[in-house]
C-alpha cells in the first residue's frame, strides 16, 4: 500500500495554512469568492510555475486531469479558466507578497536554505542590488507602456549572499531608474552592498557613509577625483592600484564630501582594467575585489528565475494578474532552493526543477525521491476482493 502523499501535497505542507489563513484575513482575499478560495487560487498558480504550463487551459486541465488526487492538495476540483482568470485580475497581490516573505522568514530561521554564513571571513551581511527587465507585449499590456513599440516591467532584488535568495523585490515600470529602488533599502550599519554601475548615486552613497553602510561599485568613466593617499598593492595579485581619493566634481563634491576609495583591477578573461569604488577604507583590496565579483551571484539569481519558472509568459494582462504571477513565481522558486539544498542527489537546480516538472503526482516519499529521483517510483497494489464465508440456505454457519 501506497503510504505517502503526491510530491506536489507534499511540498504544499512546507506553507503553513494557519499562517495563509491569517494573511488572506488581513488582506480580505476571499471577499465575494463564492467558493473560489485563494489557497486554490495559490495552488493553481505554483502548479503553473512547476508544472511549467503556459496558459490558463494548461492549467486548469492539468488538474483536471488528477481529479480524485486534489483532495490531498486542499482543494475539492479544479478550477475553471473564467474563474481563475477573475481571481488573478482581482484577488489582492500584496497577500502572495506578504506569503513570499513570510515564508523566507520561516525558511530562514529553520536553516532550511543554509546555516547562514557567506564563504567570506568577515562577518558583515553580504547583500547584492540589481534590476531585471521583463518584456511585454505592448498591445497586450498597454499599461506597461515602456518604448514606442514594447512595454515591460523592471523586477529590482536585494540578494542576500549567505543563501542567495531576495531581502527585498520591487516591481516598478520598465522605465524606472535602478537608484530608485536603492534608495528605498532600509539597511542595518555594517551592511556592505555590493552593486553595478547603474547604481552610482553620490547622495546615496554620503547617506550610506553618514549610516554607516557600505558599498562597492564601479567608479564612473567620467569621474573626477585626486588621490589622497596612494596604498601599496598586493604582491602576485590583480591589484594594479589602491588610492584613497576625494571626489573632486562640482557637484560630486558637494554630494558627497567623504574620502572613498578607488580600487583598479586587472581582469585577465576580458583583459581590462576594472576601476572599484567603495567607502570601506580598511578591508584589504583583494577582499574588495572579490565582494565585487560575489556580484555575480545575483545574474545568475535572475537567470535561474526566468530559466526555470513562468515569468516571460503570462497567464493574465491585467497588472494584479502579473504581480500574483511574479510572487507565486517566487514561492515557488523558494521550495526549488530548498529541494536543491537538502537533496543528496548531484543534480543541478534546473535538472533539478525538471524532473520535479515529471513528477508533482508521483506518490513517493518526498525525501526518498530527492535522494533518487530516477529510481522507479513503486507501483499502486490492485485492490483485492477478500472472501468472505457467507452461510448459504440451508448450511450452519462456519465458526
Amino acid at each position: 500500500m501506497v503510504l505517502t502523499a503526491s510530491l506536489y501535497s507534499q511540498l504544499l505542507k512546507q506553507i503553513p495554512r494557519t499562517t495563509f489563513s491569517q494573511l488572506v484575513k488581513k488582506h480580505d482575499g476571499e471577499k465575494h469568492a463564492k467558493g473560489f478560495t485563494c489557497w486554490t487560487q495559490l495552488v493553481s498558480m505554483l502548479f503553473c510555475h512547476l508544472a511549467r504550463t503556459d496558459s490558463l487551459r494548461e492549467i486548469c486541465n492539468g488538474l483536471e486531469c488528477c481529479l480524485g488526487k486534489l483532495h490531498h492538495l486542499g482543494v475539492e476540483k479544479a478550477p475553471n479558466k473564467s474563474t481563475l482568470s477573475y481571481a488573478n485580475a482581482n484577488r489582492p497581490a500584496e497577500l502572495y507578497q506578504d506569503l513570499f516573505f513570510k515564508l523566507m522568514e520561516i525558511f530562514r530561521d529553520n536553516k532550511m536554505l543554509g546555516d547562514g554564513r557567506h564563504r567570506f571571513r568577515f562577518k558583515n551581511k553580504l547583500l547584492t542590488i540589481d534590476s531585471t527587465i521583463i518584456s511585454l507585449c505592448l498591445s497586450l499590456f498597454p499599461w506597461a507602456a515602456f518604448r514606442c513599440a514594447k512595454g515591460g516591467v523592471k523586477l529590482h532584488v536585494l540578494l542576500d549572499n549567505t543563501d542567495y535568495m531576495p531581502r527585498f523585490v520591487h516591481v516598478t515600470p520598465a522605465a524606472t531608474h535602478d537608484v530608485n529602488a536603492a534608495w528605498m533599502l532600509d539597511l542595518k550599519p555594517g551592511t556592505i552592498v555590493a552593486m553595478d554601475r547603474g547604481y552610482v548615486d553620490y547622495s546615496l552613497f554620503a547617506e550610506w557613509t553618514e549610516r554607516g553602510v557600505f558599498f562597492v561599485t564601479r567608479l564612473k568613466d567620467n569621474a573626477k577625483f585626486e588621490i589622497v593617499e596612494d596604498r601599496e598593492p598586493p604582491q602576485n595579485s590583480n591589484i594594479l592600484a589602491d588610492q584613497i581619493i576625494r571626489l573632486t566634481g562640482v557637484s560630486s563634491m558637494n554630494k558627497c564630501p567623504y574620502l572613498l576609495r578607488r580600487v583598479a583591477v586587472w581582469d585577465p578573461e576580458k583583459e581590462c582594467v576594472i576601476e572599484l569604488l567603495t567607502n570601506h577604507l580598511d578591508f584589504g583590496a583583494t577582499t574588495i575585489s572579490a565582494i565585487y565579483k560575489e556580484r555575480w551571484q545575483i545574474e545568475i539569481f535572475i537567470k535561474t528565475l526566468k530559466q526555470n519558472l513562468n515569468i516571460k509568459s503570462f497567464v493574465g494582462t491585467t497588472e494584479n494578474a502579473l504581480l500574483i504571477q511574479i510572487w507565486t513565481a517566487l514561492i515557488a522558486l523558494l521550495i526549488l532552493k530548498w529541494l536543491h539544498y537538502i537533496s543528496k542527489a548531484v543534480l543541478s537546480f534546473s535538472v533539478l526543477a525538471s524532473m520535479l516538472r515529471l513528477n508533482l503526482f508521483t506518490y513517493r516519499d518526498l525525501y526518498d525521491w530527492l535522494d533518487d529521483p530516477f529510481n522507479t517510483p513503486p507501483l499502486t497494489p490492485i485492490p483485492v476482493q477478500l472472501s468472505l464465508n457467507f452461510r448459504r440456505p440451508g448450511q450452519l454457519a462456519l465458526i
